[in-house]
């Protein structure tokens, strides 16, 4: 019996979003992997560092002890990362952790021992430590990334920033509830690796170069669809910035960029291009277009005003790639005093 599947070649659209669906399977199986690995190694550290304790070897007596256990077990176990420092930190683990809830212990538990060496160093509470431990396994922060965010105190700014939104009014219930959980007013872009400012453009080739890493920051549901989107309407030509697909939402969610702080005028504009979404682009079991003007920084109350009167659903947030300057002064100042005390 003859073959009838028909045979034809992929267009360069078809063929890329075959390949997106592609990497983000093999993006997920790996993190999956990942954290079973993670929770296997975290569970035979935590129990060193509990062995530590419970034979009360300190750092004062103790080191003569650690270093022989430390060649002993690295001559049976070469490849577990088995130094003398890495068994005092075992220890220092276990007692971080020991008196905490089951909540904060399954979060440590699955991060890499890299990321919870890093969260160790910063003086933060069993919340924070829970929220950054959320981030990395949602978002697949590499330790660079959670760095960043720690150094520029990403967990106050996303607490403390109001959602500045028209969600409630421009959406059924029922969907402007699950916006606001899926849009946040502030986005960690420290992943894009900038040292100074970027022009719009640039900051736009960045994100689409990390595009799988941005649409980890973004969070689940997001399937990216391109950059500079075309849309021709009246004999004229219009582009948006960045444009997605929300699953969950069943929106399309178009992205721009601005590199200064928010302006009025920036939400006719998103407002025009999400109307043409709708009209020229929006399949009919699909809901309203969603507009995310994204920018450096923003005044709630004046973007309040500014979507006072306005139809289509807009949420104006927040970025951040760069550490202020006072943040990075204190870095700086604190790497001089830690070298100095060496």
């Amino acid at each position: 019996m003859k073959d009838l599947t028909i045979s034809r070649p992929f267009n360069e659209d078809e063929y890329n979003e075959l390949l997106r669906q592609a990497v983000a399977v093999i993006e997920i199986s790996r993190l999956q992997i990942a954290k079973q690995l993670n929770t296997v190694a975290m569970s035979s550290y935590w129990e060193i560092g509990k062995l530590l304790e419970e034979k009360k070897i300190d750092s004062k007596h103790g080191d003569g002890i650690v270093k022989r256990l430390s060649v002993d077990l690295k001559s049976k176990y070469p490849d577990m990362g088995l130094s003398p420092r890495n068994l005092w930190d075992m220890k220092k683990f276990y007692l971080r952790y020991n008196e905490g809830d089951t909540k904060l212990r399954q979060a440590v538990a699955v991060l890499p021992w890299s990321h919870n060496l890093l969260l160790m160093s910063y003086d933060l509470s069993s919340e924070h430590i829970v929220f950054y431990a959320n981030e990395v396994v949602s978002k697949g922060w590499s330790r660079d990334m959670l760095r960043h965010a720690l150094k520029s105190e990403y967990h106050l700014s996303i607490q403390v920033v109001e959602k500045s939104n028209n969600f409630d009014s421009t959406l059924l219930a029922q969907q402007a509830d699950y916006a606001n959980e899926v849009f946040r007013s502030s986005y960690n872009l420290g992943f894009i690796d900038a040292v100074e400012p970027l022009k719009e453009l640039e900051l736009e080739r960045r994100l689409v170069q990390k595009i799988t890493t941005f649409i980890m920051e973004l969070g689940s549901g997001f399937s990216f669809i391109g950059n500079q989107h075309t849309l021709t309407y009246n004999n004229k030509e219009y582009r948006v910035d960045l444009l997605f697909f929300h699953r969950r939402l069943r929106s399309m969610v178009a992205i721009e960029l601005k590199i200064g702080e928010f302006k009025p005028e920036y939400v006719g504009k998103m407002n025009f291009y999400l109307s043409l979404l709708d009209k020229l682009e929006k399949a009919p079991d699909e809901n309203p277009s969603v507009g995310i003007i994204l920018c450096a920084e923003k005044d709630h109350l004046e973007v309040e005003l500014a979507l006072q009167d306005v139809n289509k659903p807009i949420g104006v947030a927040e970025y951040q790639y760069l550490l202020p300057k006072n943040k990075l002064q204190e870095l700086v100042t604190d790497e001089i005093r830690k070298s100095k005390n060496l």
